[in-house]
């Protein structure tokens, strides 16, 4: 059975398709056992935490996504930390860094707001769900120096830095997961980087409603049903079966998401 520790099915987009019913029930189809569905608001992260108490398989993430920090209101941590408490959440998150966009909150209050999050799922003794765009070094100095937070580890999610980078976050404690662009053609530095990766750090994901992987790339909305080909990928750079692939990443994220192992 696959698992999508990473994606997003809290927006409009797959009303025509048979909502959230519909992407749960074509998931299940295609041998995906769990989801892990992460807020980028306060909003999505409201209706992340709904979904999870709704669905059996759907698990949540609560935080605010650098890109959408143009939305917090002083106050809005208070309530992702009571999100946090709720029995499905497994994470804090995502949060990070994003400079990819010239009109994207400042540096500064990126910056400002990752280690408050940091400092938060410290506090509530959650891992973290990273996201690092164009941001690799200060991501980076700012884990490096505030490592006392990640007691509970976490994940650099849709990891696309270079593989010498990833031994550094891999000193950190951190665990890897990687989506549609592992199936790209010519995606080599995200080859190597899964190559480099110990077998027990990795987690497949897909992202969703982007990033859909070949052999359906470009199609919208991407679904977590998608995410066995991500698995198949991820074996084959790593010399295993679908199988070893499929039970290693099952550990890995009842590691890491360690609420998942009551259930």
């Amino acid at each position: 059975m696959f698992i999508d520790a990473h994606c997003h099915i809290t927006g409009d987009e797959f009303e025509e398709i048979g909502g959230v019913d519909g992407v749960l029930k074509r998931a299940k189809e295609h041998g995906v056992s769990k989801i892990v569905c992460s807020g980028f608001d306060l909003a999505s992260s409201k209706r992340a935490a709904e979904l999870a108490e709704k669905y059996e398989e759907v698990y949540f993430c609560a935080g605010f996504h650098p890109s959408e920090l143009h939305k917090y209101r002083e106050g809005d941590l208070d309530e992702i930390a009571e999100l946090c408490k709720r029995p499905k959440c497994v994470a804090l998150g995502e949060i990070g860094l994003d400079y990819h966009f010239d009109d994207n909150p400042p540096k500064d209050t990126q910056r400002e707001l990752f280690v408050r999050q940091l400092i938060l799922a410290d506090e509530l003794g959650l891992p973290v769900v990273l996201h690092s765009r164009d941001a690799a070094a200060e991501t980076l100095e700012i884990l490096e120096t505030r490592r006392n937070l990640l007691k509970k580890s976490g994940l650099m999610h849709c990891y696309s830095y270079s593989p010498e980078m990833a031994e550094r976050f891999l000193e950190l404690g951190l665990y890897f997961s990687f989506g549609g662009p592992s199936t790209f053609k010519n995606a080599k530095k995200v080859w190597e980087s899964i190559q480099r990766i110990p077998a027990h750090r990795l987690l497949s994901e897909t992202d969703c409603p982007y990033l859909t992987p070949v052999p359906f790339r470009g199609e919208f909305p991407n679904e977590p049903k998608n995410v066995k080909y991500v698995a198949e990928r991820i074996g084959e750079l790593k010399g295993m079966t679908v199988d070893e692939t499929a039970k290693q990443i099952e550990i890995n994220v009842k590691t890491l998401f360690f609420k998942m192992k009551d259930r």
